[in-house]
């Protein structure tokens, strides 16, 4: 086409005689040639709009009509535009080959501009398209929670490596694979440019092949101060958004590396732990008083069980003849307690009784005898969580005393102040 062309306009350079008339037409060949490039500028400006106009009506109407959500996600990442912009930049070859036809050298480098040009669109383009189909997956509900991002990064690295080859092959004229030689040269270098890249590939396929985080997972790291959701995951870094709001971005080997909590267990399993104790005064335990029991009996929660244990315990010291002997079965006001908080637990409505539920009494320290509580709660929300936990133990300090027992306190100003007087 450039030398039918080229041909046609020498063809007006030809006397009556048909004789070529080579001076004029090399007087005429540098305003021939702006001639030629403003109408292949005038060309690739149309060229281009009709190309864009077409690719967006027609993709854009046949993404609208399909049912994947895939060329949705390609069209919102504009990746039918970049496409849109091959096929101008391809006709402009043509366009300067035939502008510049009287200036080789010129020209030569005009070409070598615009398939640098073409490669970075290619390159832009296939970035879009890598990114389009990462939001695909990362909306379908296998891999929802999963870190994709990493090998998604990775990907368009190795495409940016092999873009950039053929970038520097296109304006040094070499073979691509020569400049491979050179990068085994410079691998330490590489190495440590690419260390974080590298220990995050690393990090993400353990912690994707161990399952050990998920977007949306709830997790605490002390070492950098995290306390909340996962945001994001990608080869470098995880973003968590923390309860106040904040955002801490922490390196994603260090989830191999050092020890976290992920609390995803807590949230799949059927209740959430609540483990607090009380601090009892050792002085106030002591064997229930008659008073004590009496009323207790008449109360529905530990009403039938003391009448079962009260005839076991009586038959058990009729039986040995301990009568008042110190080694006889009796109750004590912390056993009664103990046993009225276990009946309360199970009661709860807002307690899951069919998980763990105990209380029990660890080692005495100077500050009492603590009287810890364990129990599962139904509800995994943290909000209504801390309110169950409050109830109960709001209820238990209220009722402490009426079991004849006292908590723990050190002193206060207030103490000090009765005192004195």
């Amino acid at each position: 086409m450039e030398k039918q062309v080229i041909t046609w306009i020498q063809s007006f350079y030809k006397d009556s005689d048909g004789v070529f008339m080579q001076q004029t037409f090399e007087n005429d060949t540098p305003w021939i040639s702006l001639l030629l490039i403003a109408i292949s500028a005038l060309a690739f400006l149309v060229l281009w709009y009709v190309s864009r106009v077409v690719m967006r009506v027609t993709v854009h109407s046949l993404a609208s009509r399909s049912k994947t959500m895939l060329d949705d996600y390609l069209v919102s990442k504009k990746v039918f535009s970049s496409l849109a912009h091959i096929v101008p930049l391809s006709a402009l070859y043509t366009f300067l080959s035939i502008s510049l036809f009287a200036y080789p050298t010129l020209f030569d480098i005009a070409s070598k501009l615009i398939d640098i040009i073409i490669i970075i669109t290619v390159w832009i383009t296939v970035n879009r398209t890598i990114s389009a189909i990462n939001m695909f997956f990362a909306e379908h509900e296998k891999f929802k929670d999963k870190p994709i991002d990493s090998y998604f990064q990775i990907f368009k690295i190795f495409m940016g490596i092999v873009f950039f080859l053929l970038i520097l092959s296109e304006i040094t004229g070499q073979s691509p694979a020569s400049f491979l030689a050179y990068f085994g040269a410079f691998s330490a270098v590489i190495l440590l440019v690419f260390k974080d890249t590298i220990l995050g590939f690393v990090g993400s396929i353990q912690l994707s092949a161990n399952d050990m985080i998920r977007k949306g997972d709830w997790i605490t790291m002390e070492r950098y101060g995290a306390d909340g959701n996962i945001e994001e995951i990608n080869l470098t870094t995880v973003k968590v958004r923390n309860f106040d709001r904040t955002i801490t971005t922490i390196p994603t080997y260090s989830f191999i590396s050092d020890s976290f909590n992920n609390w995803r267990g807590m949230e799949e399993s059927q209740g959430r732990r609540i483990k607090r104790s009380m601090f009892i005064e050792a002085d106030s335990i002591c064997t229930a008083s008659d008073s004590l029991i009496k009323t207790l009996k008449e109360s529905q929660l530990l009403g039938p069980f003391l009448q079962e244990e009260i005839e076991r315990i009586d038959t058990y010291n009729q039986k040995y003849e301990l009568g008042q002997q110190p080694n006889r079965r009796k109750f004590t006001n912390i056993g009664l307690f103990r046993r009225y908080i276990e009946f309360y637990l199970k009661n709860h409505p807002g307690v899951n009784s069919d998980m763990t539920l105990m209380v029990r009494q660890l080692q005495p320290t100077d500050k009492g005898l603590p009287l810890e509580i364990y129990c599962f709660s139904l509800s995994k929300v943290w909000e209504e969580y801390e309110l169950l936990m409050a109830d109960l133990f709001d209820h238990f300090f209220s009722v402490v005393q009426d079991f004849e027992l006292y908590t723990f306190e050190s002193p206060s100003g207030n103490d000090i102040q009765k005192l004195k007087s």
